[in-house]
């Protein structure tokens, strides 16, 4: 497309026509050239990480709608996703309009609007439409990206609206969330965010999930600007460990798993969110400042390519496996441990719960890692194995030559000395070899394998812990993670 692009380029410089019909797809042709020399990050303009546009969750709001395959829109249909707005204002799908090229979320003063009676929840059923017994009928808007993605580079260019109302670029996943920012246009009230500040702030929602949330962040005070003024750009990169925070390019702050330990919540897969919020505690709109339209002139997420072949579903121990083929439950609370067609979690059966479990601290990466409790003097294995299963359809390979891997952290003391690993559909078996490993370390293994046939949309991964390969007694716990399918030339 670009060599198509840059093709025509050379056509219309090397060709003169006076004609307005040649002189528009001229010009058409240049700005697709400035579009494409655009699209890296404003971070990395030279694109020296080998960044690859996700295009399922990029876009560039060109047309007159936004695409019903990447987008959820709040209230569209009736249908509203985990909340219809932060009261007094209320999410209404005619707020969300594409046009110059930009998504503008709008915000209005809308006194017949029905607006929603049993109120938001999160407060004590606060009511829509009205604050402190006064009637306020401010619509606006939200919208979410329907797909997910782990780890990389996400990136808007926008401008809030000119009012007491937020503009947010921000996302979830399961027990988690971040902020890349929350902006005000015209706060009413001074103190939290301001007309010249940006809030960046990661909170986590796993249960208890009380407030307050908050487990990191920063406020940038002091812009050289309004946030209601000017279109600036906003990124933010992500990785296993790291969260990098950047405006117009450069770099604002950096949060890193070193410093913050368990209080780094950002280890599953997140879906964007654009929106509007009324934040009453600094003050609400007036009808004379309404409309307000938070504008973005694009959403761009870039990542770089893993050879993990399971990571499209699967995600370690961190959370659930995900089935986003299957549509997102719309009361899909990020503090949810409950599966659903959407979410789906590693299967214990009584006895091996006994012996496996998810345990959060001791990891090689994230927060979490597959503990082998062990067991003491005078103790056996109880069962004849142990095991812990993915759900069906959690492994989808084709027929090919690839490499498994894991990591193993095994304590001092006498070593479970072989970890089966097997495939439901068809059916296959690995042994890994953990005699012999390095002590109080993450240790990789990893063994090749052929897989002969592809999966069956039911396969599924066992790793399983069998008595003949275990201590008669005093058996030494050990953690596994970071499992890890690739291909055998990677």
């Amino acid at each position: 497309m670009r060599q198509l692009i840059l093709l025509q380029a050379f056509f219309c410089l090397l060709m003169i026509g006076p004609h307005a019909a040649f002189q528009a797809q001229c010009q058409t042709t240049a700005e697709a050239i400035e579009r494409e020399v655009a699209v890296m990050p404003a971070s990395d303009p030279q694109n020296l990480g080998g960044w690859v546009l996700n295009e399922a969750l990029s876009d560039e709001f060109e047309g007159t709608e936004l695409d019903p395959e990447k987008w959820f829109v709040e209230g569209q249909d009736g249908d509203y996703y985990i909340w219809k707005g932060r009261a007094p204002a209320q999410f209404a799908p005619h707020n969300v309009i594409v046009e110059d090229g930009k998504l503008k979320l709008r915000t209005q003063w809308e006194p017949d609007y029905p607006f929603d009676q049993e109120g938001y929840k999160e407060s004590g059923a606060e009511a829509y439409g009205v604050f402190e017994e006064m009637p306020l009928p401010i619509t606006t808007a939200g919208v979410i990206t329907k797909k997910r993605f782990l780890y990389g580079y996400m990136e808007v260019k926008s401008k809030v609206g000119d009012a007491a109302i937020t503009g947010a670029f921000w996302a979830i996943g399961y027990e988690q969330e971040l902020d890349i920012y929350e902006q005000m246009g015209h706060p009413k009230i001074k103190g939290g965010i301001q007309e010249n500040t940006v809030r960046t702030a990661v909170h986590d929602w796993s249960p208890p999930a009380v407030r307050p949330t908050r487990a990191f962040g920063f406020d940038e005070q002091n812009l050289p600007y309004r946030t209601a003024d000017e279109f600036h750009i906003y990124g933010a990169e992500w990785g296993p460990d790291f969260l990098k925070v950047f405006r117009d390019g450069v770099l604002i702050a950096e949060f890193y798993q070193d410093e913050l330990g368990i209080d780094w919540v950002l280890n599953n897969p997140m879906e964007i969110w654009l929106d509007s919020e009324a934040f009453s505690w600094l003050g609400v709109p007036h009808k004379e400042e309404l409309p307000a339209d938070f504008e973005i002139e694009y959403l761009r997420v870039w990542q770089k390519p893993s050879p993990n072949l399971l990571a499209p579903a699967f995600y370690g121990f961190e959370g659930p496996i995900l089935f986003e083929e299957n549509p997102r439950p719309l009361d899909l609370l990020p503090e949810s441990s409950i599966p659903d067609d959407y979410q789906k979690f590693w299967l214990f059966d009584s006895t091996s719960a006994k012996y496996l479990s998810i345990v959060k601290g001791d990891y090689a990466t994230g927060v979490n890692s597959l503990k082998f409790s062990g067991y003491g003097k005078n103790e056996h294995l109880d069962a004849e194995q142990v095991s812990v299963v993915t759900p069906e359809g959690a492994v989808n390979l084709p027929a090919g030559e690839y490499v498994f891997s894991c990591k193993i952290w095994m304590d001092q003391g006498r070593a479970v000395e072989k970890l089966h690993v097997s495939f439901e559909s068809p059916e296959q078996e690995l042994v890994l070899d953990l005699s012999d490993l390095d002590r109080r370390e993450w240790v990789l293994v990893e063994i090749p394998f052929t897989k002969t046939e592809d999966s069956s949309s039911t396969d599924q991964m066992t790793l399983e812990i069998r008595k003949e390969d275990a201590p008669e007694t005093k058996g030494a716990k050990f953690f596994l993670d970071d499992i890890s399918i690739r291909n055998v030339k990677q």
